[in-house]
């Protein structure tokens, strides 16, 4: 896994009284072209995002963040890591960078999160590109709902015994392809004694009670969307990608990954990323020459978005 894979040291800043671990990555020669955010999903970090994020990064300016509980962002504090809050705290972390209207890429319950913000948190956002996320019901596996009845046990585990399973947990996303050592990357945060408390904690924290209200709104997204999904992916059909697209309003292109599980950004990269390209430049077309401090400045019409 060669370094320009991986993410640089992160910055921490200080939010409604959380550490979050934050990274930025622009064009080292030239001016970027615009600005895009990622979100990453459970249960990794941005370092889900770290192969698309350095390729986008050559010509935009990249924003990363772990949420609260996640990666760099464990601590011994556990904050309280539900899809409300981490919805609440994006909207805010968008109005600390100073970002007006940017391209968001999400992913898993990133998309949950970045939603919420923008339906329900009003979040400016320009476009939305959303992959293999965590909105529609059903969601949440037996696992989730066997931690949630047993925090305290899983919890208490002996050391090896939760790294084993939550290796296997993380590999079980894949397609069966994932380099080992993007493995060993994804589940090494979470086998601190903090990392394996927060583990626990953020799948009994997670409810589908906290994306309904995203989903009865989802008529109400006022900017461009496209939609990505892994077409092997173990955790969410692939069906409920179009079944998705049937919710938002305006024309929503779907891009399926062959071969691909959850794990697209890692498994599939340089298929996504030129995917993802093609759609923010797509997009940056159509965005308006001046844009207002506000979400109708955001706003561009839906007819001429399917790529």
């Amino acid at each position: 896994m060669p370094n320009r894979n991986h993410l640089p040291s992160p910055h921490y800043i200080d939010l409604d009284g959380e550490r979050i671990a934050t990274y930025v990555l622009e064009p080292l020669d030239e001016e970027p072209i615009g600005e895009v955010v990622l979100c990453h999903g459970t249960p990794w970090s941005s370092a889900v995002w770290a192969p698309v994020a350095r390729k986008l990064s050559s010509t935009r300016r990249v924003f990363l963040w772990d949420m609260p509980g996640y990666g760099a962002s464990i601590s011994g504090r556990h904050p309280d890591v539900d899809l409300v809050t981490q919805r609440r705290r994006f909207a805010t972390l968008l109005e600390h960078w100073e970002l007006v209207c940017p391209d968001v890429l999400a992913h898993d319950i990133g998309g949950a999160v970045a939603l919420g913000a923008h339906l329900l948190e009003a979040a400016s956002i320009s476009s939305l590109y959303l992959l293999d996320v965590v909105t529609l019901d059903p969601w949440g596996s037996p696992f989730f709902r066997l931690v949630a009845q047993h925090q305290e046990v899983f919890a208490a585990l002996p050391r090896n015994l939760h790294a084993a399973l939550v290796c296997e947990y993380i590999a079980g996303a894949s397609n069966g392809q994932l380099d080992a050592r993007w493995i060993d990357e994804l589940t090494s945060p979470w086998c601190t004694r903090d990392g394996q408390r927060d583990f626990y904690r953020q799948i009994a924290e997670l409810s589908p009670a906290h994306t309904r209200p995203i989903t009865e709104r989802l008529r109400d997204v006022i900017c461009p969307v496209r939609i990505g999904w892994g077409k092997s992916d173990p955790w969410i059909p692939v069906s409920q990608a179009a079944e998705l697209a049937q919710y938002l309003p305006g024309n929503v292109g779907i891009f399926t990954i062959p071969d691909a599980g959850h794990l697209v950004p890692l498994e599939a990269s340089e298929l996504l990323t030129a995917d993802i390209a093609s759609w923010l430049n797509h997009v940056r077309r159509d965005k308006p020459k001046t844009i207002n401090d506000n979400a109708a400045g955001c706003l561009t019409s839906y007819s001429s978005h399917r790529i």
